[in-house]
């Protein structure tokens, strides 16, 4: 019998397969973002943020099995099949061939590797926080391919086409959600 999974159970079988802050950071970013765009959208806020939470929770200890071996943890966990299908589909065209075909499968394919590229522009600010940051900042850095260099451009594009929004669009939303958990993911900012 599938159950839909309280954030409390996702956090938890988040941290039991992941210990890094990196990678914690990044979920609880995902999370975030997922939440914000839930509520733009008018969605549900709980579902898309638990799978914003869970979306790489295979990363740390199985990369050479990413999405595959996620799968394999929430199918045991008994989580609806449309909680997995959209968590496998943020690795469409990588490790996957389940295209991101909802909104919410589009906007986790597209905002995953944004949320690294923000994040990393907001930490070589002279403040290090993404509170004074603006889409103008991201989108300079956009330009220079050495920088972030780990962030695939080419699928946070595809995935705003896929969407139907502009790109600045989306960079300001994912900057706006990201200001929303700037605590959490140590985004504030360096004390004064």
């Amino acid at each position: 019998m599938q159950k839909i999974p309280s954030r409390e159970e996702a956090w938890m079988l988040f941290k039991k397969y992941n210990e890094t802050e990196s990678l914690t950071k990044h979920a609880l970013a995902v999370e975030g973002v997922m939440r914000y765009m839930a509520r733009k959208y008018g969605e549900d806020e709980e579902m898309w943020g638990i799978i914003g939470l869970v979306h790489d929770l295979d990363w740390e200890k199985f990369p050479n099995m990413h999405c595959k071996k996620t799968e394999e943890i929430l199918r045991s966990e008994n989580w609806p099949e449309e909680y997995i299908r959209a968590v496998i589909s943020h690795g469409w065209g990588i490790v996957t061939d389940v295209k991101p075909e909802s909104l919410l499968e589009k906007t986790l394919y597209t905002i995953d590797e944004l949320t690294g590229l923000v994040a990393t522009s907001a930490l070589v600010r002279p403040s290090g926080s993404v509170l004074d940051m603006e889409t103008r900042s991201v989108k300079k850095k956009w330009k220079d391919k050495r920088f972030a260099a780990g962030v695939d451009r080419s699928i946070i594009e595809r995935g705003a086409k896929m969407m139907g929004v502009e790109l600045a669009e989306i960079i300001n939303d994912t900057i706006m959600a990201m200001r929303e958990v700037a605590e959490e993911i140590g985004l504030k900012g360096n004390p004064a």
